[in-house]
């Protein structure tokens, strides 16, 4: 069956908006627990997807892109929600307790393209009816956004949580050294990505998480 663009982007909202607002509330809680209270005080910690919706990164951007990867093909969906504010320097240990704010983000992703793919399977279990195919085109599109969104934020480029990951485990000096790239890490990746060059380096991480999960769920 051939869905229409307002059809698409129906079964991709909920996953989408899940999987760029919980990445951040993910980051607050982790930050909360190793002793920064900023995003707590602020207000951000919390799963409802209203305190971190951006209406460009959230809405707009993930929306002109679907369309976009629907008309001509191809393409890496994104998009961001409001950065959840963090000051590494209140956490306990800051080097170390970085690794664990960072990876909080990414690691939410992953728990969520295991709860998307586990609702496929249970499309597949549930008696027939009208409503089968969407829940199992829903669940797909979770799996495959939380896999993009997942291994892209782990690219070892700061201010990515993948960069700020490297940054945690590097050797002081190294790390400071490399901590300087961050001013101009989002210049490098919109490089990255509009050359094409993105999507061939994180393309095969992308195809192995949602490889492992179709493996778990057998789907």
């Amino acid at each position: 069956m051939e869905y229409s663009l307002i059809q698409n982007i129906a079964i991709y909202a909920l996953p989408v908006i899940f999987a760029i607002t919980l990445h951040e509330a993910a980051h607050g809680y982790a930050a909360r627990h190793f002793g920064d209270y900023t995003a707590h005080l602020a207000g951000r910690i919390s799963l409802n997807p209203l305190r971190h919706i951006d209406p460009v990164g959230t809405v707009l951007v993930p929306a002109l892109l679907l369309a976009l990867s629907k008309l001509f093909g191809g393409g890496i969906l994104f998009g961001w929600a409001k950065p959840v504010p963090v000051n590494f320097g209140n956490l306990r240990r800051p080097k170390r307790d970085m690794l664990w704010v960072a990876g909080a983000g990414p690691g939410a992703n992953f728990v969520m393209a295991l709860g998307w793919g586990a609702l496929m399977k249970l499309s597949t279990l549930m008696p027939e009816s009208a409503f089968n195919l969407p829940i199992a085109l829903m669940g797909r599109a979770g799996v495959e956004i939380n896999a993009v969104l997942m291994v892209l934020n782990l690219f070892p480029l700061p201010p990515l949580d993948g960069g700020r990951m490297a940054i945690s485990l590097l050797p002081p000096r190294l790390a400071h050294r490399f901590a300087r790239v961050e001013p101009y890490g989002m210049m490098i990746l919109l490089l990255l990505l509009f050359s094409g060059a993105l999507g061939s380096l994180i393309f095969p991480f992308i195809m192995l998480v949602i490889s492992l999960i179709s493996w778990l769920f057998g789907i």
